[in-house]
C-alpha cells in the first residue's frame, strides 16, 4: 500500500501537527507530511515543519480580494503535492463548500468538545473551554470529524471523553484536552491511512484488521 499523503493547515503554535509528524516518522502512521500551510506568518508550526524538512508555506487571507482567490491558492498548493488527505490542525479558518468538494472525504478536524456540544461557529480554542465550565458540564472530550460543508458538522471519526474536575480552569482543562488531541489525531489519521474508514450516512464505521484486532 503506497504511503499517504499528507498536507496539514495550520494559525498557531502547531502542537497537533507535531503529533502527527512524530507518529509518522516512527512508522505508526503509515503515512508523511508533505507540506505546511499556514494562514499567519511567525506560527511556531511553521518552525516544526523546517525542523523536519517539511515545505512550509505561509497563505495569508488578508492578500486575496475574495475567500475563493485564497482558497484557490490553498488548492492548488495542496494539488501540486498530490495529497490524499488534508488536516486542520489549529486552522482557524472556516472552509467554504468550494475548498470542501476539491478534497470530498479527504477532509479532517479535530474539536476540543464532544461534538454535537461546545461545537460550529465561534467555539474554538479557549471559547469552547470556558464554555464547558460556564455550563458545568462533567464530561468533556475531543472529537476528530470529517469536514463537510457546515461547521464541526461533519461525520464524527473518533472521541474521547475528559472530566472536569472542580477545581478545573480554563488552562488547566485546555491542557488535559490538548494531551488527549495529541493521542486521537494521529489514531484517526492511521485509520485513514490504512483504509480502516468507512462512512455510511452520518456514521464512520471503523473496519476491523485482517487479523480481527481493531
Amino acid at each position: 500500500m503506497p504511503k499517504l499523503k499528507i498536507g496539514v493547515l495550520v494559525s498557531g503554535s502547531g502542537t497537533n501537527l507535531q503529533s502527527i509528524i512524530d507518529k509518522s516518522e516512527s512508522g505508526y502512521i503509515p503515512g508523511r507530511v508533505e507540506l505546511v500551510i499556514s494562514s499567519k506568518s511567525g506560527v511556531y508550526a511553521i518552525e516544526r515543519a523546517k525542523n523536519h524538512n517539511i515545505p512550509a508555506y505561509v497563505v495569508a487571507p488578508k492578500n486575496y480580494s475574495t475567500k475563493e482567490d485564497y482558497e484557490d491558492k490553498l488548492i492548488e498548493i495542496l494539488q501540486s503535492y498530490n495529497v490524499d488527505l488534508v488536516v486542520l490542525a489549529g486552522f482557524i479558518k472556516v472552509l467554504s463548500p468550494h475548498f470542501v468538494q476539491a478534497f470530498a472525504g479527504r477532509i479532517m478536524n479535530i474539536h476540543p468538545s464532544l461534538i454535537p456540544a461546545f461545537c460550529g461557529e465561534g467555539f474554538y480554542g479557549e471559547k469552547v473551554h470556558k464554555a464547558v465550565l460556564d455550563y458545568g458540564v462533567k464530561i468533556t472530550g475531543v472529537t476528530v470529524h470529517f469536514v463537510d460543508e457546515g461547521a464541526d458538522t461533519g461525520p464524527i471519526i473518533l472521541q474521547r471523553a475528559v472530566p472536569v474536575m472542580d477545581d478545573d480552569t480554563v488552562e488547566t482543562l485546555a491542557a488535559r484536552v490538548l494531551e488527549e488531541e495529541h493521542k486521537i489525531y494521529p489514531e484517526a489519521v492511521k485509520l485513514f491511512a490504512e483504509g480502516r474508514l468507512k462512512v455510511e450516512g452520518r456514521r464512520v464505521k471503523i473496519i476491523k484488521q485482517e487479523d480481527g484486532n481493531d
